[in-house]
């Protein structure tokens, strides 16, 4: 069957959507400012976990054509349960809440000084629309909001990039590449791309669309996500270069907490480019890319307790309001002390959602479950003292991690991974 033209657009413009929501706006920018003259390299680290590997975990769900169960089932159906609770729960407990703060802090708070419950109540009511009327997700996503939010950033990334006089800070970071690479767990892509892939799968099985094949909707899938990552990678991009070209002409309080900083950077970059009209777009602009990214969690987090529970319709209903409500109670926090609840939860569960993608993407010949289950075994150890070492360091630890490589700038599983790996591969060959 043909894939439509219309169906690619509005496919990549609901997977890019999806993906882009608070972290993937505020984030950026001020990356870039802190990474001054080493910008570039910066965001060759960011591209990786932000952009690449949500990008795999597309091509992953287009090939599996499945849930996220799918991902885990290998390594053994308990261990994947487990994973998908927790996949869920985090995604419910931290980036959806956070699209409300975010939208709160940045856009309703300065504007109207109302309290972050009123915010997140109407906020959240919104999204439980989009997410019960399920059919109309990926074509309202698609064809309208998604097309105004690429436009507005590109509007705001440009006129900025030619407003600037190129001039860059000196750079705060020893160590840049990883310094985005670790940065790009923040925006959650890994977590967003195995949780809205499902989504959009869901989607495509609606009677509305008209792809129905297993061979064409993988090349949809695949297409809309070069797409997609193509549109990340230059939105990423163009914020982070922002970000650096402007850390001379703004300066922000070093004593404000992060969150404070990265929104008060952005709301200067658009005053810069844009003069006071910056602050409107800049509102609707973070308004929208939250909401959409928040649509995509709930209704992914609800598909998947309603697939867990014999495909009940009242668990979707049921899964989705919970979510919202909770939703509105973590939603009274402030986007910095969510973020810091997150940095140790990411760095458990980031390795593994990493580990995963790209097992799946490899030919079933070579990613075998034993494979799976060595290599998930062995991430989920070297993950551990990560973990630890974040809450509370102590000097038993460190003398541990010494020996471990790259275990000082939180990547300790990546070397232990890969041997394990290409040991495990070669045993089976011999075998």
């Amino acid at each position: 069957m043909n894939i439509q033209r219309k169906e690619l657009l509005i496919t990549s413009f609901g997977l890019f959507s999806l993906f882009f929501g608070a972290g993937n706006l505020l984030i950026p920018p001020l990356l870039g400012y802190n990474a001054g003259e080493n910008w570039f390299l910066v965001t060759i680290g960011f591209m990786i976990t932000a952009v690449v590997i949500p990008i795999l975990g597309i091509l992953a769900h287009a090939r599996l054509q499945g849930t996220l169960f799918d991902f885990g089932k290998k390594v053994s159906k308990s261990f994947s349960v487990i994973y998908c609770i927790l996949i869920y729960v985090i995604a419910v407990a931290i980036p959806s809440p956070r699209t409300a703060v975010a939208t709160h802090e940045v856009a309703v708070f300065p504007a109207f000084g109302t309290s972050p419950l009123l915010t997140s109540s109407i906020y959240f009511s919104l999204v439980l629309i989009f997410v019960l009327n399920r059919a109309k997700i990926l074509n309202v996503i698609g064809k309208f909001l998604t097309p105004f939010i690429v436009l507005l950033l590109l509007a705001v990334i440009g006129i900025a990039l030619a407003s600037s006089e190129f001039n860059t800070g000196v750079s705060q970071s020893k160590t840049p590449i990883i310094t985005g690479f670790l940065e790009g767990y923040q925006t959650f892509d890994a977590i967003a791309s195995v949780v809205v892939g499902a989504v959009i799968i869901v989607s495509l099985n609606f009677k509305n669309m008209s792809v129905e094949a297993y061979s064409s909707k993988r090349t949809l899938i695949r297409k809309s996500g070069f797409i997609a990552g193509l549109g990340l990678f230059v939105i990423y991009a163009g914020l982070i270069a922002v970000g650096a070209y402007y850390s001379s002409d703004i300066s922000i309080d070093s004593g404000l907490s992060n969150d404070m900083q990265r929104a008060n950077l952005l709301r200067g970059i658009s005053i810069a480019s844009l003069g006071e009209f910056g602050n409107t777009i800049l509102s609707v602009l973070i308004s929208l890319a939250c909401l959409t990214t928040a649509i995509g969690i709930v209704a992914g987090t609800a598909d998947y307790f309603k697939g867990l529970l014999n495909d009940s319709k009242t668990v979707y209903i049921i899964s989705a309001v919970l979510a919202c409500v909770f939703g509105v109670v973590v939603g009274q926090l402030d986007f910095n002390s969510i973020i810091l609840v997150g940095i140790p939860v990411l760095l458990f569960i980031y390795p593994i959602t990493i580990i995963l993608i790209l097992l799946n993407v490899l030919p079933e010949k070579i990613a075998t479950p034993l494979v799976f289950r060595a290599v998930v075994v062995i991430t989920i150890l070297f993950s551990i003292p990560d973990v630890i070492g974040f809450l509370s360091p102590t000097e038993g630890l460190k003398s541990i991690t010494n020996y471990i490589p790259m275990a000082n700038y939180s990547l300790g599983w990546v070397l232990p991974s890969f041997i394990t790996f290409l040991s495990v591969s070669v045993f089976q060959l011999k075998k």
